[in-house]
């Protein structure tokens, strides 16, 4: 089956079995190894990328899903420059990187929970990286770096 997508700006093409899920499409056909495979049922969130804005689990997504839509891994949320995102640096900068396996799914979390709400407070914050595992960092550490990055998207917006 050919699918044809957007994957981080870029169209692509691939012939892979119907049965194929997003993940494997992602690492396999196009080398995208930032998802990560985790549990491979939807439990864990290592695998999550955006699909048209919208997080979701890429191993619980079939690729033929993704026809005609808009991917974005963990690859794709950087600067213009290719360096991190503002949101990467406050995770380095609040040591919300342990061993990193869950990060790409927290970062493409909190970058979703960023866009559809600017202003979220602990409690959202939490709400919206619920649905990814992380066995390091106690999760203290990721809501501090999601809060601070919102307070200077807001404030370099208001200048």
């Amino acid at each position: 089956m050919i699918i044809e997508f957007t994957v981080n700006q870029k169209a692509v093409r691939v012939d892979v079995p119907a049965d194929t899920s997003l993940l494997v499409v992602l690492r396999d056909h196009l080398g995208l190894t930032g998802t990560k495979e985790g549990c491979s049922v939807g439990e864990c969130g290592a695998c999550s990328v955006l699909l048209d804005e919208r997080l979701v689990n890429s191993c619980l997504i079939l690729a033929a899903q993704a026809g005609g839509r808009r991917v974005v891994t963990i690859e794709g949320v950087c600067n213009p420059d290719g360096s991190p995102s503002d949101l990467q640096q406050a995770f380095i900068q609040y040591g919300a990187v342990q061993c990193g396996f869950c990060i790409p799914g927290m970062v493409l979390a909190g970058e979703a929970l960023l866009a559809a709400n600017p202003r979220p407070n602990r409690l959202q914050i939490r709400a919206a990286i619920a649905g990814n595992l992380c066995r390091c960092t106690g999760y203290q550490q990721i809501v501090d770096a999601i809060q601070a990055t919102a307070v200077r998207r807001l404030d370099v917006g208001e200048k």
